[in-house]
């Protein structure tokens, strides 16, 4: 009889999901695994089961899809309302149900990509004796126990674009120009995709920015004769004297955001130079994923596959130099990757008279 696996994606959705679960399913067909995609997230498991066969006819021609054919969601019975670096608790009561539906369905193992929140959430099911495999998706590149993550390839081409673009009516109009762009509590897409697209102002959560610093890079540039001055800001980023920008969402929640509305105003108001802000937001997760995010989704899809075939369970896909590799779930989570604000390409950004604003 042939074992009987599950993929579930889970929380924001990323460009190069879909190259993942395409990869599970042509793996496990190699190892004479049938594959169940489960959909809407953890939800999914959630008595009776929402699931989808998976075969080759029903993943053939998604690699090149954005999002998920599987669904997703960041709400619901699994999600507890957490900050960075805490550990979210998932009642015992849905624990036994995801076991019921297990049982019921027949299912030999779980892979589970998401980022740290979800991985938290498989971490329990593991503990409670579920077989879970993990493979990590974080947009933000944040997790400590992988070099890199599917999507944030994609992501920075998405500021990448979006800088080629507003370069040219900056310039026409001499203008100053803010981008806000993902970045909660690690700043890389902002320091990546402002590199590549010839930002002159980076601000990211790790190195608080001082307004009269920024402000100064633009009087300066203006001095010397600069059509225009761009900046790239991370939604995380915060001011020396100050926390991060939030704005209520519906329900009374709060979300990062705003900063790139702060830092444009301010400028204008020191500087006197006409200035425009754009944000990004959802267009970085949305579209096509890149060559990178391509192969690393389903290298990561390979070997997450691989792990069930030789019943190692509770570990967590990862990469490091040039290779796919596992860690143990509970040596992953809870562990942000930031970027360290003395790191080399910090250092090559100021080289290159990138100012971080401080």
């Amino acid at each position: 009889m042939r074992k009987k696996i599950s993929v579930l994606t889970t929380g924001g959705d990323c460009p190069g999901l879909n190259a993942v679960v395409r990869a599970v399913t042509r793996t496990a067909d190699r190892y004479g695994m049938e594959v169940l995609g489960c959909c809407e997230g953890f939800e999914g498991l959630l008595p009776p089961g929402n699931f989808l066969s998976l075969d080759r006819s029903a993943t053939a021609g998604i690699m090149h899809l954005g999002g998920t054919i599987l669904g997703t969601t960041n709400k619901g019975h699994f999600i507890a309302k957490i900050g960075a670096g805490d550990k979210a608790a998932i009642p015992q009561e849905t624990i036994q149900k995801v076991r019921q539906t297990f049982d019921t369905c027949g299912l030999h193992a779980l892979i589970i990509v998401g980022g740290d929140g979800s991985l938290t959430t498989g971490l329990q099911l593991f503990e409670n004796g579920m077989p879970i495999v993990g493979v990590p998706k974080t947009i933000d590149n944040d997790l400590e126990a992988t070099a890199i993550t599917f999507g944030f390839d994609s992501a920075v081409a998405c500021v990448v674009d979006a800088m080629d673009r507003l370069h040219t009516t900056a310039t026409s109009h001499r203008r100053v120009m803010v981008l806000e762009v993902m970045g909660r509590h690690a700043g890389w897409i902002a320091l990546y995709g402002g590199m590549a697209g010839g930002a002159d102002v980076i601000l990211i959560p790790e190195i608080p920015f001082d307004l009269d610093r920024v402000s100064e890079t633009v009087r300066q540039r203006d001095k010397f004769g600069a059509k225009s001055t761009m900046v790239v800001v991370a939604e995380g980023a915060r001011p020396k004297q100050g926390g991060q920008y939030l704005h209520t969402v519906m329900g009374g929640e709060y979300r990062l955001g705003g900063v790139g509305e702060v830092v444009g105003h301010e400028i204008a108001n020191r500087t006197g130079k006409e200035t425009r802000v754009c944000v990004l937001g959802h267009l970085q997760r949305g579209g096509a994923p890149t060559a990178v995010d391509r192969i690393l989704g389903t290298r990561f899809g390979v070997h997450a596959v691989k792990l069930i075939h030789e019943n190692k369970f509770g570990m967590m896909v990862s990469y490091a130099d040039d290779c796919i590799t596992e860690v143990p779930i509970n040596e992953a989570v809870n562990k942000l990757r930031q970027v360290p604000p003395d790191c080399q390409i910090v250092q090559d950004a100021r080289a290159s008279e990138i100012s971080f604003g401080d």
